[in-house]
């Protein structure tokens, strides 16, 4: 039988998938806590931790363990990474801003309004993606 440190150190590319589905649980968790509306935030833009934040970082962190920190694979992840960090901040946050005014000069359909994440659920998202990524690696 396989142990899970074979599998982790076989299937490295797991490790983020595990970050994505951990962050979405917490994401969960700490929505239910603070509004008990966490169902409307599962594998949803927005809220805390970001999950694509946590994604992006753990691959990130996987292609410089794997690959090393001056290969042209972790060049293009950290490309990868910092246009899904600014997309979370920035991007998403102006569309949700137009989604409030469209949302309030028209009446037959409502626009999702919370398509971005604050600064520290980006922060978070990272924070949350190294430190689970660190014990896979460690795991393995």
């Amino acid at each position: 039988m396989t142990s899970l440190s074979d599998l982790l150190r076989t299937y490295l590319f797991l490790i983020p998938l595990v970050v994505l589905v951990l962050s979405e649980i917490v994401k969960y968790v700490v929505e239910e806590f603070r509004s008990g509306a966490g169902h409307r935030h599962l594998f949803q833009q927005g809220g805390m931790p970001s999950s694509h934040s946590a994604f992006v970082t753990s691959l990130l962190i996987i292609v410089g363990h794997k690959m090393g920190s001056d290969s042209v694979e972790f060049a293009m992840t950290t490309v990868f990474a910092c246009i899904v960090w600014y997309d979370a901040i920035g991007v998403r946050a102006v569309l949700g801003e137009q989604a409030r005014v469209l949302n309030v000069i028209q009446h037959f359909h409502r626009l999702r309004e919370t398509l971005g994440h604050s600064f520290i659920e980006v922060f978070a998202g990272i924070a949350f993606g190294a430190a689970v990524t660190m014990v896979g690696i460690a795991i393995s």
